[in-house]
């Protein structure tokens, strides 16, 4: 038996909302996992690359894959150890651009697990195992569920998350560099503590950005994307984004310019085609930089994972 998952990836943040808030895109993974046959067959683990545009040799085929460190979690809640399977990671997703490739692999291998295993978990364990391997639910939650999602991991491990309807005229733009951002060193330049007029500064505006959203306030929208916790932080290690903020500020229908997660994708909320109305200014910052990138003007993705 065999169950495989659509998932969707993800932008996460949305400037001020650090690790707890994000927004699901329609680009898609697939993940296949299935019992062996053979007994004794042990893991066999697959990436198959639609794009033929991002590496995925560094991706672990082993126990220490992401994938199957969930799955291991999840059969070890039902008390189980984990049999003979093979996984199958079909990408669409661009790994290390900030747009949530991991997350996106370990909720559709938990769903497809959960699927093999009769369902044992409900989405609420679900989303505290992967929030749980991925290290923050921000990714995970619009992952599972689409949409735009706040969320909290609790003290105890559980997730707390909340699905907020996003404006339907306002529009996505994702711009992806052809160039790699390890989470790892984007997260590592952050401080490990922040002035407190830092920290009251993020919790207004995420405040105002929730407000805005749930009353589809682009004048307030405008006012609340402002950062000082990460962006200012990770701007010297995306080519373009500072450029790209200044360019955008007091447009007409652009309502925003922010890291996608930990970058270098950025992202670029607009409404009544904005964008389409800056895209050669916005290339032409990039070919200034000898940057090549793909930029997708989107909808926010609703329905979330998917058991095909």
């Amino acid at each position: 038996m065999k169950v495989s998952v659509r998932v969707p990836a993800t932008t996460a943040n949305i400037g001020p909302g650090f690790d707890c808030l994000g927004l699901a895109l329609p680009i898609y993974n697939e993940i296949t996992v299935e019992e062996t046959v053979m007994p004794g067959s042990g893991i066999e683990i697959n990436v198959i690359e639609d794009t033929q545009t991002y590496d995925l040799l560094s991706v672990p085929k082993d126990k220490n894959n992401i994938v199957y460190k969930a799955i291991e979690l999840l059969y070890n809640f039902v008390g189980q150890s984990v049999s003979d399977i093979k996984i199958t990671i079909k990408t669409n997703i661009p790994v290390t651009r900030g747009l949530g490739s991991s997350a996106s692999v370990i909720v559709g291998g938990l769903l497809a697990a959960n699927k093999l295993l009769g369902n044992p978990a409900d989405d609420a364990v679900l989303l505290s195992i992967a929030s749980e391997v991925e290290g923050h639910p921000d990714n995970v939650a619009p992952a599972m569920f689409g949409g735009f999602c706040l969320s909290s991991m609790e003290d105890d491990g559980s997730v707390i998350y909340s699905k907020i309807s996003w404006p339907e005229d306002w529009k996505l733009t994702v711009i992806i560099p052809d160039y790699e951002l390890d989470t790892q060193i984007a997260r590592s330049i952050l401080p490990e503590n922040v002035p407190r007029e830092d920290a009251i500064y993020n919790v207004r505006k995420c405040a105002m950005l929730i407000d805005a959203v749930y009353t589809h306030n682009s004048e307030l929208m405008k006012k609340s994307l402002e950062d000082k916790i990460h962006q200012p932080y990770r701007a010297g290690l995306i080519k373009g984004f500072n450029e790209l903020k200044e360019l955008t500020k007091n447009k007409d229908d652009i309502l925003g310019c922010v890291v996608s997660g930990a970058g270098p994708a950025i992202l670029v909320i607009s409404e009544n085609n904005g964008f389409d109305k800056i895209k050669n200014e916005v290339l032409q910052i990039f070919d200034d930089l000898n940057v090549i990138c793909d930029i997708r003007t989107l909808d926010v993705e609703n329905t979330g994972s998917v058991i095909l």
